[in-house]
């Protein structure tokens, strides 16, 4: 047979809502995760490959407001020549019976929808072994009966399914993906959705992360798996293929008394023009001296504006407590007290998290008006 080339693909999650985004960025993010299906078409038609495979999750709820449904499978069927498998995730579950019933009405020729777990043929000597989500959680490993499945000899098996590999549980969880599937069911490729950052299982396991990030989890670009395989046997060639539009990082800044913030965190930004479509989250921790977090927070204000959403995190950040820094706010009286005081709840590990950042934060800005004052 001929190379089969395909695009692997999952978590699309369209009409999520972003409720704890600002509410002016909303909308922006929600247009970024429509246009992911042009971005993946694209990336098809670019790798050569006529089929697109969805692990799942191509809704975010299974009520789909009925705009989001009709949009994403006008979109698919923008071009005829790009075949779409859809896979119900554990978010768009079979049991939303109403929203693939109205999938099935209203889905073009152009896509497949992987409801049932039986052969699907997606071309002459390839066979598709789709293991649907049927709930959230299924409690059972609903990949079990790829092993027993009957294909065409010299055939290629394509498993596609949604859900974790590994449970971190003390017990564990029965809907658990056998980690080995692809070897007990004879599979040249397992495509894997749910996990939204991009891992490999093993050489013919993977997950393909989502193509457009909707946290900070992962770290990492929006992406999807560009897939071929020669044949039946052959080790898959997996290429992973950018698809984002937004990129949401998340840098740690741990910190020590005698380091200067500013140039830490200066060195640890993205290039400036790369903040304009980034998500930043920036998390300082370890110690720092007032004036080191007082310029550290002067220093995040002013780098705000520059990202498309910025959110500025340091309740993992200590104060070292020095007392030329106390003294640069009063050398006694009211203030100093107070001083003393929010530096003693800033550092108290016995109270919760955000009560010490509160109080350093405070700390913080009384420190800045002395200086300014000053």
């Amino acid at each position: 047979m001929t190379m089969f080339r395909f695009l692997h693909s999952s978590d699309l999650h369209l009409g999520k809502r972003f409720g704890q985004m600002p509410e002016e960025f909303r909308g922006q993010l929600s247009a970024a995760r429509r246009g992911a299906l042009a971005r993946l078409a694209d990336a098809a038609r670019n790798a050569g490959a006529e089929v697109i495979l969805v692990a799942g999750d191509v809704f975010d709820t299974a009520t789909p407001a009925p705009a989001t449904l009709r949009q994403a499978l006008a979109e698919m069927a923008a071009d005829p020549a790009l075949r779409w498998v859809l896979l119900p995730g554990n978010h768009d579950a079979l049991a939303a019976d109403e929203l693939w019933a109205e999938m099935a009405h209203r889905a073009p020729q152009n896509v497949t929808l992987a409801t049932a777990p039986a052969p699907v043929e997606l071309g002459p000597g390839v066979v598709l072994l789709p293991a649907p989500c049927t709930t959230r959680r299924p409690g059972r490993d609903l990949t079990a009966w790829m092993d027993a499945a009957a294909t065409p000899e010299g055939a290629l098996r394509i498993g596609l399914a949604h859900g974790a590999v590994q449970d971190f549980g003390e017990e564990g969880a029965a809907d658990t993906i056998a980690p080995d599937r692809a070897e007990t069911a004879g599979l040249d490729y397992l495509a894997l959705g749910d996990w939204h950052g991009q891992i490999r299982i093993g050489p013919r396991t993977w997950y393909c992360g989502t193509p457009e990030p909707d946290r900070f989890k992962h770290d990492a670009p929006g992406r999807a798996l560009a897939v071929s395989i020669a044949g039946p046997g052959a080790t898959p060639e997996v290429a992973p293929v950018e698809t984002g539009t937004f990129s949401w990082r998340r840098i740690r800044l741990a910190l020590l008394p005698a380091e200067d913030p500013r140039a830490r965190l200066d060195a640890a930004l993205p290039a400036m023009a790369e903040r304009r479509r980034t998500l930043l989250r920036l998390e300082a921790e370890g110690h720092a001296r007032l004036a080191g977090r007082t310029a550290l927070a002067a220093a995040a204000d002013e780098a705000a504006p520059d990202f498309a959403y910025f959110e500025f995190r340091e309740d993992g950040l200590a104060i070292e407590p020095e007392a030329d820094d106390l003294d640069a706010i009063d050398r006694g009286g009211a203030l100093r007290q107070a001083a003393e005081a929010l530096m003693a709840d800033a550092n108290d590990m016995a109270l919760a998290p955000a009560e010490r950042a509160a109080a350093a934060t405070a700390l913080a800005r009384l420190y800045a008006y002395a200086v300014e004052d000053a």
